[in-house]
């Protein structure tokens, strides 16, 4: 899979709310009521990962959860691998 140029991920990202591009990745970040659905909210990114064979980077504190995400396989940069992934983690919620 091919990287993405800026340019390319800055018009797909337009179309994805909330999400932005920095250091060779697209970052989100979700803020819950508590943990348990901060949590929840993990598990299910988990199964929708293994489902694009795609792994995303997770941060949690608390009641915040920041994703990641790059291609390895590209060299640690963007590709349409993770627009695709990160439309299906915000179609969990």
């Amino acid at each position: 899979m091919e990287p993405l140029s800026e340019e390319q991920i800055n018009q797909l990202l337009t179309n994805l709310d909330g999400w932005g591009y920095e250091d060779d990745t697209i970052v989100k970040e979700y803020t819950f009521n508590n943990f348990k659905e901060a949590l929840g909210f993990i598990v299910r990114i988990g199964m929708e990962a293994e489902a694009h064979a795609h792994h995303p980077q997770i941060f949690n504190v608390y009641n915040n959860v920041t994703i990641g995400l790059q291609t390895h396989d590209a060299g640690d940069k963007v590709t349409q691998k993770d627009i695709d992934l990160a439309k299906a983690i915000d179609g969990i919620l």
